[in-house]
C-alpha cells in the first residue's frame, strides 16, 4: 500500500466540512465518473452531504454506472469544500469559468485527487494528491486504506470500474503490479467483475443508425506520414445529431489505431462557435500523445490525451500543425 503524506491533511479538511462538491472536468470519462461516485459513497457513509458536479451532460456510454443521474450541471451556492477528481488543469473547467462561478470554488478549501503525470495548474487548491497511478480510483483506494475509510459494496464497484476503465482492463502501460493487486483485493472483498463487465457491454450496444454512421466515419479517415498518422474530422452537424447517443470520436478512434502501419489516431471535432477539439490515441511504444496535446495547451496520458482550440484559428491550420508536430514527435521517438 502506498503511503501518501497528504492523507492526514485531507482527513483534517474533510472533518471540518459538511457539504462537499465532487467535481469532474468538462470531459468526463469512466475514471472521473466512477471515482466521483465512489467518493459519494465513502463520504456519504461518513455523514457528509455530497453534490456531484460536471459542467456537461454525462455521455450516454457511461450511464451504466449507477448514480450517473445524480451528477448535476448546477454548482451549489452553499458548500464547504470541493474535491476535484481526475483533472489537474483549470482549463478543463471551461463552462464553470464562463459562468463566473469558478470564484465560488476558489473561495473555499479544495482537494485535488488525480493521477496524471503533469503539474497541477489549479492554483487555488488547498491540498494536492496527484500520484503516479493508472487511475484516480487507485489513488482513492490507497487513501481509503491509509485513512481506514470503510468501503461499501457500491464504492468497491466504482473503484474497480475506475481502475479497469483507465487501465483498459489492466493491460495499459500505466498498469502496475499494485493496480492488479488492488483489483484482486476488491474481488476478494466481494466485487464481481463479470457482472460489472456485462453491464458495460449491454450499455455499449449501438443502434443500427449509429453503426451505419460509424461506417461513414471510417470511410472519411485520412492517412498521413506514410499512414503513421490517421485523422478523422467530425463537423458540428454530426456532433449535434449523434452525441446524445454516443461520442462520435469514440466510435472509430480505436479502429483507426488498428490500421496497419498507423501509430497515431486523431479525431477532430468542429463546433458551431469555432472551437476545435482533438482526441489523440497512440499505439504501444509510440507514447507521444501527451506531448502532442501539450503543444496546443492540452494534456493527458502518454498514450491518450487531447486539446482544444478556442482562439478562432482556422481549422485547416490547426489540422496541418497537428499532423506536422505529430510527425516530428514520431521522428524524434524513432531516433
Amino acid at each position: 500500500m502506498s503511503k501518501y503524506p497528504e492523507a492526514e491533511q485531507i482527513q483534517t479538511i474533510l472533518d471540518g466540512a459538511k457539504t462537499i462538491v465532487v467535481m469532474q472536468a468538462d470531459n468526463p470519462d469512466g475514471d472521473s465518473l466512477a471515482s466521483s461516485l465512489a467518493l459519494e459513497q465513502i463520504l456519504g457513509d461518513a455523514g457528509k452531504e455530497i453534490v456531484l458536479y460536471c459542467g456537461v451532460d454525462i455521455p450516454s456510454y457511461l450511464t451504466y454506472l449507477k448514480g450517473w443521474d445524480r451528477v448535476t450541471k448546477d454548482l451549489p451556492t452553499n458548500f464547504d469544500l470541493s474535491i476535484v477528481v481526475d483533472v489537474s488543469a483549470i482549463s478543463l473547467f471551461e463552462n464553470l469559468q464562463k459562468s463566473g462561478q469558478l470564484g465560488w470554488v476558489a473561495s473555499k478549501p479544495s482537494i485535488i485527487i488525480d493521477h496524471h503525470a503533469v503539474d497541477v495548474s489549479i492554483l487555488f487548491a488547498t491540498v494536492i494528491c496527484n500520484k503516479p497511478a493508472v487511475a484516480t480510483g487507485e489513488v482513492i483506494y490507497e487513501l481509503a486504506q491509509q485513512l481506514k475509510w470503510p468501503l461499501n459494496e457500491q464504492a468497491k464497484n466504482m473503484l474497480s470500474i475506475s481502475i479497469l476503465s483507465d487501465s483498459l482492463g489492466l493491460i495499459s502501460e500505466g498498469t502496475t503490479a499494485r493496480s492488479i493487486h488492488i483489483i484482486a483485493e476488491l474481488v476478494e472483498s466481494g466485487v464481481k467483475l463479470a457482472e460489472l463487465e456485462n453491464a458495460r457491454r449491454e450499455m455499449m450496444r449501438k443502434s443500427i443508425e449509429l453503426i451505419r454512421y460509424k461506417g461513414k466515419l471510417l470511410e472519411r479517415i485520412e492517412y498521413f506520414n506514410d499512414n503513421r498518422i490517421a485523422v478523422v474530422t467530425i463537423p458540428w452537424e454530426e456532433i449535434e445529431k449523434y452525441s446524445h447517443a454516443y461520442n462520435p470520436s469514440m466510435l472509430v478512434i480505436d479502429d483507426m489505431r488498428l490500421t496497419e502501419g498507423t501509430d497515431v489516431a486523431i479525431a477532430f471535432k468542429l463546433y458551431r462557435d469555432g472551437k476545435v477539439t482533438a482526441k489523440i490515441r497512440t499505439n504501444y511504444g509510440k507514447n507521444i500523445a501527451g506531448d502532442l496535446a501539450a503543444h496546443f495547451g492540452g494534456g493527458g496520458h502518454p498514450y491518450a490525451s487531447g486539446f482544444k482550440i478556442t482562439s478562432g484559428k482556422k481549422f485547416d491550420e490547426v489540422k496541418n500543425e497537428t499532423i506536422e508536430v505529430a510527425a516530428k514527435l514520431l521522428a524524434k521517438l524513432d531516433g
